[in-house]
């Protein structure tokens, strides 16, 4: 496996009355076999197609010819989507590093439709060196669309309308959509998003791989590590071996038994900073029906520990927390305090940064455990694209297993609709009203 899973501090045992107790995790433990059962059949019989795609591969060549091109021709480009189109292939890009190689383009997630970020964005960059990818599963997306619009209308400005077709790839799913016949019009490359796979459970496939790999990641060795949880849950009796099995049980028990109404995911990993905002779309859309859910959280060490740990410790005990660590000590530049040295500085004298960054991640578990909060710990021995992909899938699992305990369906929104709608509306009465 990709991580370690440590969930022991969840419970009344390690932390008293803010822990889940035994008996309550073991009946939920148990109600996860029908769940694992259901994923089990899915899985054989390809209904839910995101379950194969750990295991697939002969996808990524024809991939991997789409990037090498974006790669070859363009020195930035646009990835337009927003939620699931947008999150899981960023939190993937995140793993190349704050300073990407140079040699690779520069891409830029245009996830909002604030003007001001799009202008400056196309004032600074070339527009016959950018390419643009557009991803809406529905092809119908509101804000994707103008999106691509206004991009399109930028580069037919500069290099004529001619151009667009070099220039464009649209992931849709297959059927009459806008962006289907505008990529039609102008002989866009298109792309085949799978219609059975939601945007925040898309990142193994096309979605989140695609943008990875123009960033020169190893897209099978994301799937790999996905791959090493699924089997998992394709082949273990024990539900206590099954890791999404246990964190389903423990989030829902504490929510169900413990009054815990939110989930804080509190990684120590730079690269896993959209990593969280992913997550917290994928719980919360996933979760928050019927008056069901928790609320997803995230914070970031060590900059989080200075800015909201004194709530988690002397606050409400109201939080079940995940501290996803890595291995960092011994690693990066060793604390030289030769230019000014000063007794308060023993501590830090001759150690590495990473040794300091492990202190703090260790401390944070363990204070938050002392005081009577729920902890579990992921722990990383590397941070690349195997463990990227484990912890992706992980979480989508544990997703729809807690989903099954709560009652809920973990694919659809229905909520989400009714601002979109009124949205639309809006738009309508704008283009009504007199100029």
């Amino acid at each position: 496996m990709p991580y370690t899973h440590e969930t022991d501090s969840c419970f009344s045992d390690a932390v008293g009355a803010g822990g889940l107790a035994r008996a309550d995790y073991d009946a939920l433990l148990a109600a996860t076999r029908p769940a694992i059962d259901a994923l089990r059949r899915r899985h054989a019989d390809g209904s839910l197609p995101l379950l194969r795609l750990p295991a697939q591969r002969d996808d990524l060549p024809a991939l991997k010819e789409v990037a090498d091109r974006y790669r070859r021709d363009f020195d930035d480009v646009f990835v337009l989507g927003t939620g699931g189109s947008s999150l899981g292939g960023k939190s993937l890009c995140e793993l190349a590093g704050p300073v990407p190689d140079p040699a690779l383009p520069r891409l830029h997630f245009l996830e909002n439709v604030d003007p001001h970020s799009f202008d400056a964005l196309i004032g600074s960059i070339d527009p016959a060196r950018t390419g643009v990818i557009a991803i809406s599963k529905s092809g119908g997306t509101a804000e994707t669309l103008t999106q691509l619009y206004c991009s399109l209308n930028w580069l037919a400005a500069a290099l004529g309308k001619g151009a667009l077709a070099r220039h464009v790839t649209a992931i849709v799913e297959p059927g009459d959509s806008v962006l289907r016949k505008l990529a039609a019009a102008h002989g866009f490359q298109t792309l085949d998003h799978d219609p059975k796979i939601g945007g925040r459970y898309a990142v193994l496939s096309l979605v989140g791989l695609l943008p990875a790999m123009i960033m020169g990641l190893d897209a099978a060795a994301v799937r790999d590590g996905a791959d090493a949880v699924m089997k998992d849950v394709l082949t273990r009796d024990d539900m206590a071996a099954i890791a999404p099995a246990v964190g389903a049980a423990i989030s829902v028990g504490l929510a169900n038994h413990c009054n815990v109404s939110m989930t804080v995911i509190f990684p120590y990993i730079d690269r896993l900073a959209s990593f969280g905002l992913w997550y917290r779309q994928l719980w919360a859309e996933s979760i928050g029906k019927d008056g069901k859910g928790t609320t997803p959280l995230r914070a970031m060490g060590t900059v989080d520990q200075h800015s909201q740990l004194q709530l988690y410790l002397d606050g409400p005990l109201d939080k079940m927390y995940t501290v996803v660590m890595g291995e960092p000590a011994g690693k990066g530049p060793v604390i030289d305090t030769a230019l000014f040295d000063d007794p308060a500085l023993a501590p830090l004298r001759g150690r590495h940064m990473g040794d300091l960054l492990d202190a703090c991640q260790r401390a944070t578990a363990e204070t938050l455990v002392a005081r009577g909060r729920p902890v579990r710990v992921m722990r990383l021995a590397a941070m690349d694209e195997r463990a990227m992909g484990g912890l992706m899938m992980h979480f989508m699992l544990e997703t729809i297993i807690a989903a099954h305990l709560l009652g809920v369906d973990p694919f659809d929104q229905p909520a989400v609709e009714e601002g979109k709608v009124l949205a639309r509306r809006y738009m309508e009465e704008r283009a009504k009203a007199p100029s």
